[in-house]
């Protein structure tokens, strides 16, 4: 029992997760397990192989293989948090700063946003592929919709968007949400609706054709589903990238990060900024602003887009003057 009572403890854990429908947390905790029993080389880990010379040289190993810092910091967390739980219940013993030679912070160095002009490429040059077109439509409405994560823009159903505004509350978070929709979205709007509408209460009835609505929300067949939808997404937005000549790595965040910076670099407030993302991590700035009205963001908005629609015009007229 004690060469793999680690190994036990954690998916103890997932399951109780899973049990919680907490599905994309337990699918964390399951990938840095799988991670480190790689690394171990064997699917049974005792508690006493968790040390700090182990995790130095786990470390190295995730550095070897190329993984960003914030995934490394995140794996390590997760071992931490499951060693800890193995402390609580008496399974393992506390040793002083554990975790002190490896990385478990957040490393804000990684640059997301992409340069001005490959976005606007992105965005509005003709891949010449219906698919890729498709692609690039749902890329557009995640810059025009605020830099909204593909998480939200999937599980929009019909009913968030009544008198052109989506009234949504982030699937992150639960924060509510209000877009007003730009004129410049209508065309891809469109192009994207679901034309398969559920014709039963209680499933959801999805604004754009990219889960099927076969699934109950908070079902883990519906989770299952979105994970797929997400990297179905990336690999078309590589593809997009490879087809319009863009050298910078695209994800579904780029477009969150690309509007954020954007907006900074017009010099958009950032209590503005935070907002329109729906983060809270300048909560207790906003404590002692008043909230920005919709008809304010939806400006800054509009002017967002509008500045990348037309930055190729500026640079040729800039090139030529």
């Amino acid at each position: 029992m004690e060469k793999n009572r680690f190994t036990i403890c954690a998916n103890s854990y997932i399951e109780s997760l899973r049990k919680e429908g907490r599905y994309s947390t337990a699918h964390v905790y399951k990938n840095a397990l799988r991670s480190f029993t790689q690394f171990s080389g064997t699917p049974s880990i005792a508690f006493h192989q968790v040390n700090r010379e182990s995790l130095k040289r786990y470390g190295n190993y995730l550095l070897a293989r190329r993984l960003k810092l914030n995934t490394i910091s995140t794996y390590m967390r997760m071992l931490r948090c499951i060693y800890n739980q193995g402390v609580d219940l008496g399974q393992a013993p506390y040793i002083h700063r554990l975790f002190r030679d490896v990385f478990t912070g957040v490393d804000t160095r990684q640059k997301k946003a992409l340069p001005i002009h490959e976005l606007h490429t992105l965005l509005y040059k003709d891949p010449q592929s219906e698919s890729l077109r498709r692609t690039q439509a749902i890329a557009n409405l995640l810059f025009q919709f605020c830099g909204m994560p593909f998480a939200d823009f999937a599980h929009l159903e019909i009913s968030n968007l009544k008198h052109g505004i989506l009234k949504y509350h982030r699937t992150k978070t639960g924060t509510p949400m209000s877009v007003e929709i730009l004129d410049t979205s209508i065309e891809d709007i469109a192009k994207l609706r679901n034309k398969h509408l559920s014709r039963r209460s209680d499933y959801p009835d999805y604004l754009f054709h990219v889960l099927s609505g076969n699934y109950k929300k908070h079902e883990e067949d519906a989770y299952i589903e979105y994970q797929s939808a997400l990297r179905r997404f990336n690999n078309q937005l590589k593809s997009l990238a490879r087809r319009l000549c863009i050298h910078s790595s695209v994800t579904s965040y780029t477009f969150r990060h690309s509007w954020a910076t954007t907006a900074k670099y017009r010099g958009t407030p950032i209590e503005m900024i935070s907002e329109s993302l729906g983060h809270k991590s300048i909560k207790t700035t906003q404590i002692y602003l008043k909230g920005f009205e919709l008809e304010e963001r939806t400006k800054v908005n509009r002017q967002n887009c509008f500045y990348i629609k037309n930055c190729r015009k500026r640079y040729l007229e800039m090139v030529n003057s």
